[in-house]
């Protein structure tokens, strides 16, 4: 009997459990990964990434496991151990996940109806304001210039710009950051229609804009060549990001890479997906993750979000008057990043005021030009901040 109480003592002070009672975060930190689980798989918010980003917050703070080790090598026997998630996380320290999901996503956007448009690019850069905004009152908040670039880049609601923005300026804070960021993306359809509702009247809802023209086929392959070529000159910072967003981009225009196109669109931005999620809830440790500067950074997120929300509006309401009200402003809401979600927004709002208006394709030239906003503020703040 002796011999297995011993044995049954020996299992238990080698297992997880008898680590939890060290420090009542941890316990914290596996409710709160449980409860976003929920928010994913139950309410369908955002639920590609934020499965994966709460699954690696609750293996991360399970204790024991040894999944984040720094590598250990034994020059001796030549041999050496190094946690697995440790690998996996080196995808977001050098900024390779994020630039291969932008891969994906201009491989799925027409940019047709910004060419068509070409107006949508002020829109799209009127939604960056809280992105600016969101940096100085973090500044006033007592956080660090570069902590502020990388915090303020939430408001562009674009979940890989916001990571490779923090992996480069504020490591720190980056599962805080990531987490606010695509944590607000999936919440566009309950944060955005308040605001659209209260900057503009009914009678702006209402209205119906004419058909955008035709693109050309070789207007849309030239496009993110031009692009590249201008954006990466003038800061050459954005290339990871704007140079694989056109890349993808060409790949569904040019007509002659479709097997390429497709696996970007699919297979390429699904496998990466699972190692960035992982990465990134792989960072919200406890000690880290639960403190003031979290609930500091979820506020100001949610801040620069609104404020972004409303820089389009407001340009889309100076539209609307220029225009003499052949300019919906609704589709300035759509100037934040979030493809194709922010256009669906501006659309349903739309339509519940006026049934035959379809705004989409018009919201959707200020939601691509928020996607090229987004990454040209990024590159700024980490050609300004970097070092």
């Amino acid at each position: 009997m002796g011999f297995f109480a011993e044995v049954l003592g020996k299992i238990f002070g080698g297992s997880g459990f008898a680590y939890l009672p060290d420090d009542f975060r941890q316990v914290i930190m596996i409710v709160v990964a449980c409860l976003l689980l929920y928010l994913g798989i139950g309410k369908g918010f955002e639920p590609l990434l934020m499965v994966p980003i709460a699954f690696g917050m609750l293996l991360a703070n399970l204790p024991m496991t040894g999944l984040i080790n720094e590598p250990v090598y034994d020059a001796a026997t030549h041999s050496g151990t190094v946690g697995f998630m440790w690998v996996l996380y080196q995808g977001v320290q050098w900024a390779i996940y994020p630039s291969i999901i932008f891969m994906g996503i201009g491989a799925m956007t027409d940019f047709g109806p910004l060419l068509a448009n070409p107006t949508s690019l002020l829109l799209g850069a009127a939604a960056q304001l809280g992105i600016f905004a969101a940096f100085l009152m973090a500044l006033v908040l007592g956080f660090e210039p570069a902590q502020a670039a990388a915090i303020g880049v939430i408001g562009g609601a674009d979940g890989p710009t916001a990571i490779l923005t923090a992996s480069k300026l504020a490591t720190k804070l980056l599962p805080a950051i990531a987490i606010a960021a695509y944590s607000y993306m999936a919440l566009i359809p309950m944060i955005q229609p308040p605001l659209m509702k209260a900057m503009t009247t009914k009678e702006m809802r209402q209205v119906k804009m004419s058909q955008l023209r035709q693109v050309s086929k070789t207007e849309k392959i030239i496009f993110p060549i031009a692009v590249t070529i201008f954006v990466i000159l003038l800061i050459p910072d954005t290339a990871p990001l704007i140079g694989m967003l056109m890349l993808g981009n060409l790949f569904r225009e040019c007509g002659v890479t479709d097997r390429l196109s497709d696996t970007a669109q699919n297979a390429l931005i699904n496998i990466v997906t699972i190692p960035l999620g992982l990465s990134v809830g792989f960072k919200a440790v406890y000690d880290s993750f639960l403190t003031w500067e979290t609930i500091k950074i979820v506020i100001l997120g949610l801040t620069a979000f609104m404020l972004s929300t409303a820089g389009g509006l407001l340009l889309g309401d100076l539209m609307y008057i220029l225009t003499k009200g052949k300019v919906n402003p609704l589709i300035g809401s759509a100037g934040v990043s979030a493809v194709p979600m922010a256009a669906r927004v501006s659309q349903n709002v739309g339509q519940k005021e006026n049934p035959s208006n379809f705004l989409l394709m018009h919201a959707m030239g200020p939601n691509v030009a928020g996607v090229i906003g987004s990454a040209c503020a990024a590159g700024f703040m980490i050609k300004v901040f970097g070092g």
